[in-house]
């Protein structure tokens, strides 16, 4: 008998927005929490599979920012989107008390708080992407445009290819 998928913060957020996703698991590796693991896991292209990852901007505070799993955050192309002169990644041991999650569980869905989210534009070259469900081992499938929509976030050229 399958193992029960236990439902996320972020899974029930999407439930009562009427959201339609899936929460898909996927073997995790505490030493290797990087996406290209994760697309590996799940056999997906690295492109759709989107890290989240949260930065502070030196006059807005906190941004978030949703990339694909095969490229890195612009800080100058983010802090100028986000209204920034410099933005810069946040300290791992700040990320649970900022937004409720741990690496390689911080979904853009369910923070603490709302923060301003940036999405890379390639996003919305697929169907479905995926991204962290709020734990490690679990990945939302969801519309990029439907995501986008819910935490109100921005599309634009925020990232770099590796």
């Amino acid at each position: 008998m399958a193992k029960k998928i236990e439902k996320t913060n972020a899974a029930r957020l999407l439930d009562k927005a009427g959201i339609s996703y899936e929460l898909i698991p996927y073997e995790f590796d505490e030493n290797d929490l990087a996406a290209r693991h994760v697309a590996e896991s799940l056999g997906q292209d690295i492109a759709r599979v989107f890290k989240t990852l949260v930065l502070r901007g030196d006059r807005t505070g906190y941004v978030v920012c949703v990339v694909p799993g095969d490229a890195e955050v612009s800080l100058k192309a983010l802090a100028k989107v986000s209204g920034n002169k410099k933005v810069e990644m946040i300290a791992m041991k700040d990320l649970l008390g900022v937004t409720g999650y741990i690496r390689g569980g911080c979904s853009p869905v369910g923070m603490k708080k709302r923060f301003p989210t940036y999405f890379h534009s390639t996003a919305l070259d697929f169907d479905y992407i995926f991204v962290s469900a709020g734990v490690r081992g679990l990945q939302l499938k969801v519309s990029p445009q439907d995501l986008i929509t819910y935490v109100s976030g921005e599309v634009g050229e925020v990232a770099e290819m590796l």
